[in-house]
């Protein structure tokens, strides 16, 4: 019988400790398809977060190294300098990026650190009980929001790609999302193309990966689906804010 699916030797047997519906799984299995397609799992090291994806370095069958919170962008800048001929990612969600991170994450760009960077956005804290995060939207309610995020008192939630394609170190910025068969091959482009400018030796690169959180949000995992789909990406559009210049 001929073999029509196979799971990639990019992740590891360990079963995903992700909850039932949330999206991380899809994610690893995107980025994990591409290392193994580029052929770097025997050299690609990786950067592990706190969050929901704490336990990533059980998940990717490659070298792993975990950080402390908000530092992976830092951890990577490191083992990137020591070893500047290995590929190096950081995968993080949006509370360790976008709120307690967000200077790593400004300055590697600033940088232009040859790294990659894989931005998971589900707009709330979910490892730790649902808390508002900088990217919960406007009217979203969280267990520190109760009758939903107010911007005059907490501003509007922060658009980390738009704000890092201004940076002149970032050289390949894309939002993505996987609610979708479609968004998904879309998304698996993004992140190949982003390990690909690192191989290019041309700077830092990122992909914001907008995903669900039925836990937290208190959905379906297909009402999570749909409510990405309704209020997610009108707030965060999808598509590529910045390529290296000989592509645009």
């Amino acid at each position: 019988m001929d073999v029509v699916f196979q799971k990639t030797k990019g992740l590891t047997d360990k079963p995903f400790s992700y909850c039932p519906g949330c999206t991380h799984g899809i994610i690893h299995r995107l980025v994990a398809e591409c290392l193994e397609e580029l052929n770097l799992l025997d050299e690609v090291i990786g950067v592990a977060p706190v969050g929901c994806s704490v336990f990533a370095y059980d998940f990717f069958n490659c070298d792993m190294h975990e950080a402390a919170h908000g530092r992976a962008p830092a951890v990577a800048t490191g083992i990137k300098r020591v070893h500047p001929d290995h590929p190096v990612f950081t995968y993080q969600g949006d509370g360790d990026l976008a709120s307690i991170g967000t200077a790593e994450i400004v300055h590697v760009a600033h940088r232009g650190e040859k790294i990659t960077t894989i931005f998971v956005n589900n707009a709330i804290y979910g490892m730790t009980g649902g808390q508002m995060a900088p990217t919960t939207l406007v009217g979203q309610k969280a267990t520190t929001a109760p009758y939903g995020r107010d911007a005059a008192l907490c501003g509007n939630p922060i658009r980390m790609s738009e704000m890092l394609a201004t940076i002149d170190g970032a050289v390949f910025v894309e939002r993505v999302a996987v609610n979708t068969p479609a968004n998904i091959r879309k998304a698996k482009k993004a992140i190949k193309k982003a390990f690909e400018v690192q191989l290019q030796g041309l700077g830092f690169g990122i992909v914001e990966v907008l995903s669900t959180c039925p836990t937290n949000w208190g959905l379906t995992p297909v009402e999570s689906l749909n409510w990405l789909e309704k209020n997610m990406i009108p707030y965060y559009p999808l598509g590529n804010f910045k390529s290296p210049k000989e592509e645009v």
